[in-house]
Parts: structure tokens; sequence; C-alpha cells
């Protein structure tokens, strides 16, 4: 989806269209989440504060982020895809891939369900989107960012390494500021340079990610469309206006944590075991702590009681600029038709 959290409040306030918007918080400690085209034209991204946003763009408009509409919309464009389709593997409210190989209407050409599949979403939904269409997932992805907003690339299979080689680096999905930075510094600065380079000298300069980056600008990523993607932690946090030195003030602020983490889990109907407590300094260092339950929890009474005992596992080095909780080792799939099967074992001896 083009810009999705922005064009969503676009679309459902027409006062905010054709104007510079970011949605998130835009005081001293606030975050963008997502920006709209007409923001990013004066440099506003997402994940960037609030504050160097406005300095960016001083008339940008700030919107508080609802999730629960993106999650309503993200169904309703899911619902599309799958009248197509049930091989959908969504990444995201706002990014899924499809695998079109054989597909619900029959169509050989994966172009024409992309171009009908984004017509679709305009006319029923009143968003906009891009797509890109290739021989597997990696190629696609970044083919999906090449003519946005509201386009699709095509990238057909003797076309790929010649595409491939072309692209600058920085441009490689999986390929962030660190790894760009090292590439370059190598004199590796295209897909040809980087395919230029032996599998072993990329793995002594990038360990195991080097045999990656081998196969994958030679075209070659065999990683399956995945429908039905397990869930592997969920997660809720809170960064502070000003920064937090007592511990007592930092349990009132993981309490509410914790409960809008057990309305996550309500909703998503999951538990897991293992909770971890994240910490933000104020000098930006991060710092986890978790433990491992023996039984699964969703509860925020026992995930705040584990997030204090987590808080107070040892003294902290710094005033504190943000809180989280996330809980892990989900009863998802096997292990939640595992847990599911014990309980009607359990239903059955109370029965007799």
């Amino acid at each position: 989806m083009d810009a999705f959290y922005a064009s969503v409040e676009q679309m459902d306030n027409p006062e905010l269209r054709g104007k510079p918007l970011a949605v998130g918080g835009g005081g001293k400690r606030g975050v963008v989440s997502a920006a709209s085209y007409e923001a990013r034209e004066y440099g506003v991204r997402s994940a960037m504060s609030g504050v160097a946003a406005r300095r960016n763009c001083p008339d940008l408009i700030f919107v508080r982020p609802r999730f629960e509409r993106y999650s309503e919309i993200s169904k309703r464009i899911r619902k599309i895809f799958y009248d197509y389709t049930d091989l959908v593997e969504p990444l995201s409210l706002d990014e899924a891939y499809l695998d079109v190989t054989e597909n619900k209407k029959g169509n050989p050409s994966a172009s024409m369900i992309a171009q009908e599949i984004r017509q679709r979403i305009l006319d029923e939904i009143g968003l906009t989107a891009s797509a890109g269409i290739s021989i597997n997932k990696f190629v696609a992805k970044i083919a999906s960012d090449y003519n946005k907003p509201n386009g699709q690339k095509t990238v057909p299979p003797h076309e790929v390494l010649e595409f491939l080689e072309a692209l600058d680096v920085k441009k490689f999905y999986g390929v962030g500021k660190v790894t760009k930075t090292k590439m370059y510094g190598l004199g590796i600065y295209t897909g040809k340079d980087l395919k230029a380079k032996s599998e072993a000298y990329l793995r002594e300069h990038f360990g195991k990610a080097g045999g990656h980056y081998y196969r994958i600008v030679r075209g070659i990523h065999l990683s399956p469309v995945k429908p039905n993607r397990e869930r592997k932690s969920l997660a809720a946090e809170r960064t502070f206006i000003e920064n937090i030195s007592s511990e007592i003030y930092m349990l009132e602020r993981l309490e509410n944590i914790a409960e809008e983490l057990q309305r996550r889990l309500k909703r998503s109907k999951v538990a897991g075991k293992t909770v971890t407590l994240k910490i933000k300094y104020s000098d930006f260092s991060l710092q986890t702590r978790s433990k491992t339950l023996p039984y699964y929890i969703s509860d925020a009474a026992i995930l705040l009681e584990t997030a204090k005992e987590l808080l107070y596992q040892e003294k902290l080095k710094n005033s504190v600029r943000l809180l989280g909780i996330s809980l892990s080792n989900l009863n998802t799939g096997k292990k939640k038709e595992k847990q599911k099967q014990e309980v009607e074992i359990i239903q059955l001896k109370f029965d007799f």
C-alpha cells in the first residue's frame, strides 16, 4: 500500500487530502509512524522524530494513529487477495506476498492480476497500491518500490540478472544503512559490483549473510510464499515526554503498557511464555531483559509482575525514555493445537 496509515487518514478526512501529513506524535518525544507523499517532499520519513519532521516541514499536520482502523482496512484488502489465491503471506498491515502461479481466476498473466487487484483496491476501498511482479519474493519486493506510488513493475525471468546488476546495493531488500556503508567501503556500489565478489569473500566480510548476498544478486531466492504465517511475538511500548528516573513512575507506566498488551493478546486470541522488558535510556542505548514462565499467560497482572521482576533485576544505568513489554514463545500453530488437545483431554477426565 502507498503511505498506508497516512493515506487512510486522508481518505477518512477530506480536509487532509493534498496536505503534508504525518501519523504519529509531533511533540518532543514523538516519532513519525508514516508520512504522506506531500510530507515526503520535505524529507519527512517514518521513524523520524516529530521535532525533526516539523523542522523540515513547518506546516506538517500530525494525527494520532488509529491502528484498529488500519487493521480493519487491511482485512478488507486481504479479502480481495483471497479472491485470486490462497497463497497469501502478510508481512504487515500494508504489505503481502501473493503466489499466483496457479490462481483462482485462471489468468496466466501475473502482471494483469496485479493490475486488476490494484484497481479493485482503488474502486472498493479508495486507496492506491503498488506491486512488484517477478520470479521470486526478493525480486518482486524490490520491484514493488520501483514505480511507487500507484504503479507496478514487472521483472520477467530473462531480465532479472540485468535488473539486479544495475541496482544500487542500498535498494536490495535487507541491506540497511550499516551494511550499505560497509559495502560502499569495499567498493561495492551496484549489484554488478556485488556479483563480481566470490562467495568466500562475501562470507569473510559479512558472515553468514554473505552467502545470502551471493545468491540473491544472482536472482536465487528459494523462500516460498508462506500462508498462515505464525506471529512470533506481541508487544506494547511507550515513549515518554520527559525522561523518567523514578522506578515508582516506571511501574505506573508499565501497568498501562501491560493492560494494552493484554488487550492486543485478547484480540489475537494468543498467549505466551516469554516476557521481555524493553528499556531505552536517555542516551538512546537499548537493553532487554527476559524471563520464560512454565505456563502460557495473557493476563495483565502476571505480565506486570514479571516485568516488575525484570525491572528490579539489575540497577538502571541511566534515566529512561521508553519502556516496553513483549510476549513471545506464543501458543500459535502446533503449540496451540497441542494445548487444545490437552484441554480436550482434561475436559474428558472431568466428564468422567
